[in-house]
């Protein structure tokens, strides 16, 4: 893993390698021709870390090959302040095992532990001299710009909590705290590197350079994230469940756009393969295995469809079990699975001493499967004056069938192209000899007839999961069962609000990007 013999131009090709973005380029430059450049990345300690952390992963192996210093921040502060569900005992217990997983996979690709600075928050942030600067911070920083920079990762309120503004500010001392160079994170956090270049020399500090990887898309073709079960694979999910989450995953013949299975060899398999190559196993009549030097001789090949999704999640399936192997055993000891148990506790169980499942008994917004989906086609129900029938396209592998009841309420063309809030898994139903297989929601009042279908956030992709804020942990139920009467009990309290947005229970219904809100109705059931 060692830098000798390159020169500044060659430490900054490897560290900057794969980046979407680096801003104070020119300053990065600048010290690579004097010394080894200092750089940290943290995460805050909050749900499990998943294979999408071996994305940052490959480009700790980056800087170190680059000869940099590497810092890595479990930022439990942070996570207190953008979870404060969790309290501190249970957080000390998710930095050790956060500490635990990342050092495995770091082990698992190679990277020596001993040329890396591992660094928990509260160990300064605590401190007379941190808690002063965050003082002057709240003296310099407005509203408007605390909110601001957390906007892609601070859940965002119409009512924010003072912990959610103050995320970005510690974010910035932190580079001063740990006196590094730059700092690497996710093209998400943009505006909370941007903010630093703006505060942190009010305070007396010098600008750091920002190094930013791309997001890379989960397996629902959204951003992986911890709280969406769907789209991500846990690092200790054992093989059988890789293969399962792959089976499901995004991935659909010659799209190379939000294809998480492509995406990871891109960001991965390739950078940490050991002779630069990604072999994909065929049969002969299907032209045999083939072997890809680089990542766009692979992308050109899914492309044009010679490499078919069945052909390439295998490959992936098999790389990655490889990958998490070494990371699955860290975690078979006595006391790490006692640790698992300690950071993730299980659910209670029932009185009467039999196990519950919570989250499925519980009648709760989580159980249900909402998502930002397109209406690609849309027709008159032939059998129907007032039904329309539409094409939707929910990040599946193919489009579903959704019969709505809008005709005369809704022009047909207003619904063609629209991207709306969808209910994925009511049982499908025959509407006039026409199975609909999902529902399209809607803002209606009965008097006068009116109906809006619920608007997602500007820049909603197809497939992104929609969910009630607060009720995000958890995954939605396969089928919601006719029988116990789920979509029923919890229909009642959905409404939009005087500002149009679509609640639950007085609590937003939302995306990764913001608010679900109606056009123009207020205070309107939401069915």
């Amino acid at each position: 893993m060692g830098e000798a013999g390159l020169t500044p131009d060659e430490k900054y090709h490897l560290i900057t390698r794969n980046l979407q973005e680096v801003l104070q380029e020119e300053k990065l430059k600048e010290v690579l021709k004097e010394r080894d450049l200092k750089v940290y990345w943290g995460t805050a300690t909050t749900g499990k870390p998943h294979v999408a952390y071996f994305v940052p992963m490959s480009k700790i192996a980056d800087f170190l090959k680059a000869g940099c210093e590497v810092t890595i921040l479990f930022a439990d502060l942070h996570a207190y302040l953008d979870n404060m569900k969790a309290p501190w005992e249970l957080l000390a217990q998710r930095v050790i095992y956060y500490e635990t997983a990342i050092k495995a996979m770091l082990q698992s690709i190679g990277v020596p532990l001993d040329k890396l600075k591992f660094v928990k928050g509260t160990d300064y942030q605590l401190s007379r001299e941190y808690t002063l600067d965050v003082y002057k911070l709240t003296s310099l920083v407005t509203e408007h710009d605390a909110k601001k920079a957390g906007a892609e990762v601070v859940k965002q309120v119409d009512h924010p909590l003072l912990s959610g503004l103050l995320y970005p500010g510690l974010q910035a001392l932190d580079e001063e705290y740990l006196k590094v160079d730059a700092q690497f994170g996710g093209v998400d956090q943009r505006k909370i590197f941007t903010f630093a270049e703006k505060y942190l020399p009010s305070l007396g500090y010098t600008k750091r350079c920002h190094l930013m990887n791309p997001m890379v898309p989960g397996l629902t073709g959204t951003k992986m994230s911890s709280s969406e079960e769907d789209s991500k694979i846990d690092l200790l999910d054992g093989a059988s469940a890789v293969k399962k989450k792959l089976k499901k995953a995004f991935c659909e013949p010659g799209n190379v756009t939000d294809n998480g299975v492509l995406s990871f060899v891109k960001f991965v398999l390739l950078p940490l393969s050991e002779n630069g190559e990604f072999t994909v196993d065929r049969k002969p009549e299907n032209g045999g295995s083939i072997t890809f030097k680089d990542y766009e001789s692979l992308e050109k090949a899914f492309a044009d469809e010679s490499i078919h999704p069945g052909d390439l999640k295998p490959a992936v399936e098999r790389e990655l079990n490889r990958l998490m192997e070494p990371v699955r055993q860290v975690f078979q000891t006595p006391d790490m699975k006692a640790l698992i148990s300690r950071a993730y506790p299980p659910l209670p169980k029932k009185k009467g001493g039999q196990a519950a499942n919570a989250a499925s008994e519980e009648i709760s917004p989580v159980r249900l499967d909402l998502r930002v989906g397109r209406i690609i086609s849309v027709e008159k129900h032939p059998d129907a004056d007032t039904l329309y029938v539409e094409k939707v396209d929910l990040g599946e592998e193919q489009s579903r069938t959704v019969v709505s009841g809008l005709a005369g309420l809704v022009p047909m063309e207003t619904l063609q192209d629209y991207v709306g809030v969808f209910l994925c898994n009511l049982k499908p139903q025959k509407m006039r000899g026409i199975e609909s297989q999902a529902m399209l929601m809607c803002a209606s009042i009965d008097d006068p007839r009116c109906v809006e279908p619920l608007v997602p956030p500007e820049g909603s992709a197809v497939g992104d999961r929609v969910f009630v804020e607060n009720y995000n942990t958890g995954s939605p139920d396969e089928r919601l069962n006719p029988k116990k009467k789920i979509w029923e009990k919890l229909q009642p309290d959905m409404k939009t609000s005087e500002e149009c947005v679509a609640q639950w229970s007085g609590n937003p219904i939302m995306t990764k990007l913001g608010l679900v809100k109606s056009k123009s109705m207020k205070n309107a059931p939401i069915k």
